[in-house]
């Protein structure tokens, strides 16, 4: 009974609501533009997003604290001697992979010309206000006041001395190799595609001097680093220049020298490509809106040129536009940055706009003609809007939990943001501007004039004199008109809505088609628990630029050349700690077993031992005080005082060991991305009970650190919020078995857009993410109205039932399909991962539910709860039954002349 009394309540308001926009439409149809205009005029403060890498990477991780401690401790520009390319992140850089397309990298003549590409970087010059900078005012210093440079440099630098001096160098050794100073060098990120000499950790080299690595017979990629300082506005703005100038550069000398392949990459790239797909997408999402109108058009049209409402079309996709600029606008006024995410944005749009004016329309050719427009406008209202308000609302329970503080991604939290607030304004003007121009095309349909030339129609004696193509383009059928009450109103019913009730209804629901169709969910079923078992984390952001970009040029490099290890991973003991003490060594020394290293605690032990002394006999003062002024002092050791950091204490007293740090590198096999993150938690439970507090650390840490979760928690919550949302509304408002079939309706669709999209090669990626939060809403959009009436409908078979479901649902559902599916099509033509990832997505979320909508619920609803009533009154024949009434036409023959019909009601 509360459930009665709500829907009746509810479907009051709403026929009130009609009937008031139906007397004001001059009103409802100007607001909107108006409003809409008014907003548009914000893009005047459109901005575009500048930090990539806040809107991917997880706001709250432990990995982001670690990054601030190790900051904190050693800074990048206090690295004076070296500096690791994957250690920290550096504010501004430019870098290239050089790869020779025949050959050695480390042959002569190519190592000229990489030598010679280096020196026309270094000497590089970018003007601003009236002063050339080049590279030397821009670098980051030494302790000797000269730029840093890439080690490799310094190696190839001393080959090539030493092959003009005719005498032999230092070998070069691989990933770790003993530069012409003494000093052991990290090179594995620095050399790529190295084919080896030995085959051990430790290999005699033809000079005589022991490397720690295996000797390089060939090589085919070299990847050099040039950082710059950008400590204040100007320094920022000139290294923004050098980058650009550098990648010019760049192009000018790999045209010049073909015999190399380079590819360039700086800190700005990232925010370029990433942003490049929005550039692309602009040809083709301008035809996806010539597409999508033809098909509207088409949708909206029928044989009879009166009932036809092509304009409908048009209008709708003009309501879904100007909704669309509404919430743009608003977004401008609120200081929203624009990113390529927001691609997706205008697809979900369209998907809930089509629908609600689908249905309305659908509904609209159900009312009555001989009843006032005010009045089927207002029986439209009560028919749809209950269940168009009930899918609004669950698009914005989805998306309004996915953009709270609770989602850990920003982009993810600014796309539902944005998207729910699309949804919200959509809503709005498909009942105010929408809902006006039904009016003025029932105004139209009641004067019986064109529904696209609005002229008026001519009956059919006038009618019988003109051509045939006129005769053909004027069909309509008149009320009073005797021949036209001799035919069923099914015969000039619209295509779509024929072929459901002649054809598709009755072959969905035959006896025979219903096993394949249970076969056929049960294949869904299979292929989506195999998609869903291979799932996997796309937290790269090098898979969501533009293709053919230098960004994803260069990824693919580094992955083909500079995959064989980690990222350097540094072990920083961040308090102070015995290193002096036997055991606390063996543990530092165990817990760096088996990575390629470069160790100052190691280094100090064998200097050491070659000196006869051990750390058993060793105070603490006297191991500081020989670290200090002995070893630090060594040429070859130097640099490992940026690895220490020391802390004063008393006077008189030797300075105390307050952290330090070592690099580490582990050998990877094939997927390095799930490697490095079982390496993380790794260590992160090893640090938990070690004795020695120590924390590791790499910038790429921030992507991986909890990425599964930050990615999958908004879809688990809003998934959790949507069924909280259909189990309180089947205590109040609609059948409960709605609310069970349309929750299981939406796990199905989920389960299957989730396996699918992984068998198709998409990633979980926040943009993956965000197409199945959407996918909710969607699901619920195709599938809610075709379940609220076969579950309301009484005394008929379940059979029956379906197919009148299937014709008053179906035809919108079909409609909706077809304009949007064809939508998308443009989109997979623009060369981006993003957008690439974006169709697949769409496309899946559109291909479940319209194959839940018109195959498995149809087939699943004739022999499965809720059961029909039977002797029941017509009067109870579903929602909003009593409002309608079906006419029944038949004909009597006497034996001289057809009669007059007799319409039963």
């Amino acid at each position: 009974m509360l459930r009665q009394v709500l829907q009746a309540g509810l479907r009051s308001s709403f026929q009130a609501l009609g009937r008031f926009v139906a007397s004001h439409p001059v009103f409802f149809a100007s607001a909107p533009v108006l409003v809409s205009v008014l907003l548009g005029a914000s893009f005047s403060r459109y901005r575009v997003e500048g930090n990539v890498e806040s809107l991917l990477v997880p706001k709250h991780s432990l990995a982001k604290i670690e990054g601030n401690l190790v900051d904190s401790l050693f800074p990048v520009n206090r690295s004076k001697h070296t500096l690791y390319s994957d250690l920290q992140t550096p504010g501004r850089y430019g870098r290239v992979i050089v790869t020779s397309r025949r050959g050695s990298i480390l042959d002569p003549l190519h190592t000229d010309l990489v030598l010679k590409l280096h020196r026309a970087v270094v000497q590089l010059q970018v003007p601003v206000l009236g002063f050339n900078y080049s590279f030397s005012h821009l670098c980051l210093l030494d302790d000797k006041n000269t730029c840093i440079i890439d080690d490799i440099i310094r190696s190839l630098e001393d080959s090539q001395s030493a092959r003009f001096a005719n005498r032999s160098s230092l070998p070069l050794r691989y990933p770790i190799t003993r530069l012409a100073d003494g000093r052991m060098a990290y090179i594995g990120h620095q050399l790529g595609g190295v084919q080896a000499w030995g085959a051990g950790p430790a290999v005699q080299g033809p000079g005589g001097v022991s490397g720690r690595g295996q000797g390089v017979r060939s090589a085919r990629a070299l990847q050099l680093t040039y950082y710059l300082q950008a400590r204040g506005a100007l320094t920022d703005r000139v290294a923004s220049q050098w980058e650009q100038a550098f990648c010019g550069e760049l192009g000018r000398f790999g045209a010049g020298h073909p015999e190399l392949s380079l590819y360039p990459f700086t800190s700005s790239s990232l925010r370029t490509d990433f942003q490049a797909s929005s550039v692309l997408a602009r040809r083709p999402l301008l035809a996806s809106v010539c597409v999508c109108l033809v098909l509207a058009v088409g949708c909206c049209s029928m044989r009879d040129c009166v009932r036809a409402k092509p304009w409908l079309g048009l209008l709708a996709l003009l309501s879904i536009a100007l909704s669309g600029l509404t919430a743009a606008g608003i977004l401008n006024l609120t200081g929203t940055t624009y990113n390529s995410t927001y691609l997706g944005v205008p697809f979900i749009l369209l998907g809930h706009g089509l629908f609600g004016t689908f249905e309305m329309l659908s509904s609209w050719r159900r009312t009555r003609e001989d009843q006032h427009v005010k009045e089927r406008v207002a029986s439209v209202f009560s028919d749809v809007m209950l269940r168009y308000s009930g899918a609004t609302l669950l698009h914005q329970v989805s998306l309004g939990l996915a953009a709270s503080p609770l989602t850990n991604l920003e982009a993810v939290r600014l796309f539902c943001r944005c998207a729910a607030l699309g949804v919200t304004v959509g809503y709005l003007y498909t009942l105010s501007f929408y809902a006006t121009c039904l009016v003025a095309t029932g105004y139209l349909e009641t004067g019986y004039r064109h529904g696209c030339f609005c002229r008026r129609v001519p009956k059919k004696g006038a009618l019988d004199t003109k051509p045939r193509w006129y005769r053909c383009l004027m069909y309509t059928r008149y009320q009073d008109e005797t021949h036209s009450q001799t035919h069923s109103h099914t015969q000039d019913s619209h295509l779509l809505l024929g072929c459901v009730q002649r054809c598709y209804g009755d072959w969905i629901t035959n006896t025979y088609v219903k096993p394949f169709m249970v076969l056929l969910y049960l294949v869904y079923i299979s292929f989506g628990l195999m998609g869903f078992l291979q799932v996997s984390q796309g937290s790269e952001p090098s898979s969501l630029v533009a293709l053919d970009t230098g960004t994803s040029l260069y990824a693919r490099a580094q992955q083909r050349y500079f995959s064989s290890y980690t990222p350097v991973i540094g072990f920083y003991v961040y308090e102070s700690a015995p290193y002096w003490n036997t055991s606390v060594q063996r543990d530092l020394l165990e817990y760096a077993e088996g990575f390629q290293r470069i160790s100052w605690l190691e280094s100090y032990l064998d200097y050491l031992r070659e000196r006869n002394l051990t750390t058993t006999s060793q105070s603490r003062d006297s191991f500081t005080r020989m670290l200090r002024l002995s070893f630090l002092r060594q040429p070859q050791f130097a640099h490992f005082a940026d690895d220490i950091i020391f802390a004063e204490r008393d006077e008189g007293e030797e300075p105390e060991m307050a952290a330090s740090r070592v690099f580490l590198v582990a050998k990877t096999t094939e997927n390095k991305r799930e490697e490095m993150s079982v390496l993380l938690d790794t260590l992160r439970r090893l640090s938990l009970t070690s004795r020695v507090r120590f924390l590791i650390f790499n910038p790429s840490f921030v992507y991986l650190d909890r990425y599964a979760t930050a990615v999958s928690s908004p879809l688990r919550h809003s998934l959790m919020a949507v069924l909280f949302l259909l189990g309180l509304s089947s205590l109040a408002v609609v059948e409960p078995l709605v609310a069970v079939w349309l929750s299981l309706t939406l796990l199905s669709v989920q389960f299957g857009v989730l396996g699918f999209m992984t068998l198709w090669g998409v990633e979980l990626d926040c943009v993956s993410v965000l197409c199945l939060i959407s996918a909710l809403g969607h699901s619920a959009d195709c599938c809610g109205p075709l379940l609220a009436t076969f579950s309301s409908g009484r005394g008929d078979s379940r059979t029956v039932w379906v197919r009148l479901a299937l014709e008053r649902h179906g035809v919108p559902s079909l409609q909706t399909l077809i304009c949007y599916t064809a939508a998308l099509l443009p989109l997979a033509a623009v060369h981006s991962n993003l957008t690439r990832s974006l169709f697949r997505c769409l496309v899946l979320t559109a291909f479940c539910s319209a194959l839940h909508a018109l195959a498995f619920l149809p087939t699943l609803l004739t022999f499965l709860p809720p059961a029909k009533k039977t002797g029941s009154r017509q009067g109870d024949r579903g929602e909003g039954e009593g409002l309608r009434e079906e006419v029944e036409c038949v004909e009597m023959v006497d034996s001289t002349r057809v009669v007059d019909q007799i319409t039963t009601v």
